[in-house]
């Protein structure tokens, strides 16, 4: 997939285009894009996706996001779309005028353009869905997308991970939820009881789970693991900054400066405080064969 951070330096051909912060490439998200290779097949152009780095509500509300850039990119080029245009999303941006914004548009030639139906853009979100008409000769509004009944959205997809419910989350995403980050160095307590962890570098804001997981770990020459991890303060030993750490089933050997991919099976328990670290010790245990046994059949 090829990326570019402004309309202008991509080749000026005419397009297919889905606008959208796309956080988190949920399964509403992966609607708009079905319909966008639809489009794309049926005039025989590019597909498009036209979006903002941060989402626009993690720079308007301070809200945690679902997607790095770069995983949002990955996610969409595993769903097929042929281009993203990934525009910063800067307090300057939100202060454009709708004008500008479908000026942006007309330099992508689109002619269909596809968002969902409560699309709004520019200052003050003054822009709307009969805008886009100015801009392209289709504009395809889809409905909120649903499942069983419940509204697929990024908001609600981060209120099911602040409650640790990771097979909530992976139901509106279509897919477990997953964090990459690099290992970097932490206080090797975890070693001293018999449970070394990676302690993984995730970029501030990033949503997180909190508690203990059963989790899939990819490694960045495709190596695959099994394992746990715990997210949180650690108040066992009276942490005071949130820690995601891993501990890898059947594993020795170096971690650190590897990007790992940690994807989120089931939620094992809460975080607690434990009397000292025998106590801790046990619950790992205990902790580690529930992991296992929820993973047994997963390859």
């Amino acid at each position: 997939m090829k990326t570019y951070v402004s309309p202008s330096q991509r080749p000026d051909t005419e397009t297919v285009v889905a606008v959208g912060s796309f956080d988190g490439v949920h399964l509403g998200h992966q609607a708009l894009i079905a319909q966008l290779k639809a489009k794309a097949r049926e005039h025989r152009v590019p597909s498009v996706v036209y979006t903002f780095d941060p989402p626009t509500r993690v720079l308007t509300q301070g809200v945690e996001f679902l997607s790095t850039l770069p995983e949002k990119l990955d996610l969409l080029t595993r769903y097929g779309v042929d281009e993203t245009i990934a525009m910063s999303f800067t307090t300057e941006f939100a202060a454009r005028p709708k004008e500008a914004f479908l000026e942006d548009l007309r330099t992508l030639r689109p002619r269909t353009l596809v968002v969902g139906e409560d699309f709004h853009f520019g200052r003050g979100r003054a822009g709307g869905v009969e805008d886009l008409r100015h801009v392209a000769a289709e504009v395809v509004a889809l409905p909120m997308h649903q499942l069983a009944g419940e509204d697929i959205k990024s908001t609600r997809i981060r209120e099911l991970l602040a409650a640790g419910d990771v097979d909530g989350a992976g139901r509106l995403l279509g897919r477990h939820y997953d964090a990459q980050g690099v290992v970097i160095q932490g206080d090797q307590l975890g070693r001293t009881i018999g449970w070394p962890t990676a302690n993984i570098g995730v970029p501030d804001g990033k949503a997180l789970p909190l508690g203990v997981f059963a989790v899939v770990v990819l490694g960045d020459r495709g190596e695959r693991w099994h394992g746990m991890a715990n997210v949180g303060l650690r108040p066992t030993v009276n942490g005071k900054t949130r820690r995601f750490e891993v501990h890898l089933f059947d594993f020795e050997g170096n971690l650190y400066g590897k990007e790992l991919q940690v994807k989120f099976f089931s939620h094992l328990r809460g975080e607690q405080k434990f009397s000292g670290l025998d106590e801790l010790q046990a619950q790992l245990t205990r902790d580690a064969q529930e992991a296992r046994a929820v993973l047994r059949d997963v390859r």
